[in-house]
C-alpha cells in the first residue's frame, strides 16, 4: 500500500517531510494547477529528496499532477467574497476565466467553482462576458477550478505548461504522471508518446477517472494507462453527489478484474484541513477504500493547506493499516 500526501506550504518544511516518511509515507504529489515543476526545485532538491533519503526511503514516490485540459480561474490579486444572490461577470472586465468557456456555455447553465463549494448561474451570455447569479456563496480564491455541469468542453490533452514541466520531471526524479480528466486512451497514448519522446518510459502514468467520458471509457483507459485514479472531487461535480458512492465501488469492482492499481483521492479527512482529529465517516470512508482494494491512497488539501499534516497522515496509514488486517 503507498500513502500519498499532496506538497503545500504546512508540509514544505523538512522536519514535516521527516516526520511524514517516519510514519510510513511512501511518495507525494506536486500540484502543477497553481506551480511549475522548475518553480518547486529547492523544495525537491534541498528537502524532499534528502528527508525521504535520511528516513531509507530512496525508492519514494514524486507524483506530477498536470494541468491537463482542466479549466480554472485566472489569477486574482485577493479573494473574492461571492454572495448568494450576487450577479457577477465572468471575462472581460470581471472575473478571468477561460476563453474555452466564454464560447460554449449557454444561458441557464450553472459552473461549478472550486470542486462545487461555489456555483453559478449564466444569466446572459456574449462573446467577451457571462453574467451570472452565485446560487451557492464563499470565498473565490485564484486558479481555482470551473466546470460547465452537464458539458464536456472540447480541450487539448496536453498543455504548453504540460509539455513543459515534462521536459524537466527526469531531473527532478519524477517517477509517476497524474494525468487529469482523461476522457479516452487516446490521451494516455498522446502523454505516452511524449514521455517516449524524452527519454523518461520508466514513469508510470496514473489515469485520473473524474468525468463522464472518462467512465465511459474506462475499460480502454485501463488497457492504456499504469493506474487508475479514482478522483472523486470533479467526479462528484459530473454527477449528482448521491450517486458517487456506486460509481467509485463500480470503478473499484472493475480495476480488480483487471488487476489494475487504483488510487483513492480527494477528501479522505477533509475534516482535518481544520480538526487534529478526523470524523467517523472519513476513517470509515478510508477503511472501506481499502477493503475494496485501493494499491494507494492520497491525501490533498490535508497536507497541501491544512493545519494538521502529520496528524492526517497518521490517521491515514493507521486507518488502512487497520483494514489491511481483515483483506
Amino acid at each position: 500500500m503507498d500513502y500519498y500526501a499532496t506538497l503545500g506550504e504546512p508540509c514544505a518544511k523538512r522536519d514535516i517531510l521527516d516526520q511524514l516518511f517516519r510514519l510510513g509515507m511512501t511518495g507525494a504529489r506536486l500540484n502543477l494547477s497553481h506551480t511549475s515543476l522548475a518553480q518547486c526545485s529547492s523544495l525537491l532538491e534541498e528537502r524532499y529528496w534528502p528527508a525521504a533519503r535520511q528516513a531509507g526511503r530512496e525508492g519514494a514516490h514524486l507524483i506530477l499532477d498536470l494541468q491537463g485540459p482542466e479549466l480554472r480561474v485566472g489569477e486574482l490579486p485577493q479573494p473574492i467574497p461571492l454572495r448568494e444572490g450576487l450577479d457577477i461577470l465572468l471575462g472581460e472586465g470581471g472575473i478571468p476565466i477561460p476563453q474555452t468557456i466564454l464560447q460554449t456555455v449557454r444561458k441557464g447553465q450553472q459552473i461549478s467553482v472550486d470542486d462545487g463549494a461555489l456555483l453559478l448561474e449564466v444569466r446572459r451570455t456574449s462573446r467577451a462576458v457571462l453574467l451570472c447569479r452565485v446560487l451557492r456563496g464563499g470565498p473565490l480564491r485564484s486558479k481555482k477550478s470551473l466546470s460547465v455541469l452537464g458539458e464536456e468542453l472540447n480541450t487539448p490533452t496536453l498543455t504548453a505548461a504540460d509539455l513543459d514541466n515534462l521536459a524537466q520531471a527526469g531531473r527532478y526524479g519524477v517517477t509517476h504522471i497524474l494525468q487529469p480528466f482523461v476522457r479516452d486512451r487516446r490521451d494516455v497514448e498522446v502523454l505516452r508518446a511524449e514521455l517516449d519522446r524524452l527519454g523518461l518510459r520508466g514513469i508510470q502514468v496514473m489515469a485520473k477517472i473524474e468525468n463522464r467520458q472518462g467512465l465511459d471509457k474506462l475499460d480502454e483507459i485501463m488497457a492504456a494507462a499504469d493506474q487508475v485514479c479514482i478522483a472523486r472531487g470533479d467526479l462528484g461535480n459530473s454527477m449528482p453527489l448521491w450517486k458517487l458512492p456506486a460509481i467509485q465501488k463500480n470503478i473499484a469492482r472493475r480495476c480488480r478484474a483487471a488487476g489494475k492499481p487504483f488510487c483513492l483521492v480527494t477528501q479522505l479527512l477533509w475534516s482535518m484541513e481544520q480538526r487534529p482529529v478526523p470524523t467517523r465517516a472519513e476513517v470509515c470512508d478510508i477503511y472501506n477504500g481499502v477493503l475494496d482494494g485501493a494499491s494507494s491512497l492520497m491525501l490533498t488539501g490535508e497536507t497541501a493547506a491544512g493545519r494538521w499534516p502529520v496528524q492526517a497522515m497518521g490517521y491515514l496509514i493507521k486507518t488502512a493499516g487497520e483494514a489491511l488486517k481483515a483483506v
